[in-house]
Parts: C-alpha cells; sequence; structure tokens
C-alpha cells in the first residue's frame, strides 16, 4: 500500500514538472513570436520605409524617383511569395540592393508577409 502511496506521489510530481515545462516553453515561444513581429517591423522600417513608405504606398522621394511600386497594388500582391522572396534576396533594377547579406530567411519571409499584411492598413492621409 506504502509503495503505492510513493508511485502515485511520484507520477504526480513528474505531472507537475512536466506542465511546468510546457508552460514556460509556450510563454517563452509566444514573448519571441511578439519580438519576431516587432523585429520585422522594425527592419521594413530601416530597410524598406525609404522606397516603400511605412504604409507600402512608395511615395517616398526615393521611391517616387525609383518609380517604385505600391506594394498593396493587386498586380505586386499576385506575386507569389517565392517571387517577392526572390526580389529582397536578390534585389531589383538599379534602385533595389540583395538583401541577402544583411537578412536571414526568417526574416525575408517575414518581410513578406509584413508587406502583404500592409494591404490590411487603412491608407494614411
Amino acid at each position: 500500500m506504502e509503495t503505492r502511496r510513493n508511485y502515485f506521489n511520484l507520477l504526480d510530481l513528474m505531472l507537475v514538472l512536466f506542465l511546468g515545462v510546457a508552460g514556460s516553453l509556450f510563454v517563452r515561444a509566444t514573448a519571441n513570436a511578439a519580438d519576431s513581429a516587432e523585429d520585422i517591423k522594425g527592419i521594413y522600417g530601416k530597410k524598406c520605409a525609404v522606397c516603400h513608405g511605412s504604409g507600402g504606398a512608395a511615395k517616398t522621394a526615393k521611391g517616387r524617383k525609383s518609380k517604385t511600386k505600391d506594394v498593396r497594388l493587386p498586380e505586386v500582391q499576385k506575386m507569389s511569395d517565392q517571387q517577392w522572396y526572390e526580389i529582397i534576396v536578390k534585389g531589383k533594377g538599379e534602385n533595389m540592393d540583395s538583401y541577402r547579406k544583411e537578412l536571414t530567411d526568417d526574416q525575408i519571409h517575414g518581410l513578406v508577409e509584413y508587406m502583404r499584411s500592409l494591404t490590411k492598413q487603412p491608407p494614411k492621409s
């Protein structure tokens, strides 16, 4: 009887430890995802917004001069994620440099997702 009680106490302890570790990992993963979204927005602000503008409309001085396309246009949004990825990796024309050496794959995929999300934001006046 005593052995059986000790066995159940051990199982209870293992369950509590497992739930504690799982909860900690979940909280850490959720925090990292939120940080990543903010990091991507910051990267966009530093690397992309100079031409594309904060809302993607490309109405900046450099965007107008280089004839940068509004990323919210249907013709741009029709492009596949892979096409957007390749443009960020390789650059485009004379005005957009390659970011392959500066950004990780995850950051590039995050930028593609972020730029797609700009179509869902109301235009800034």
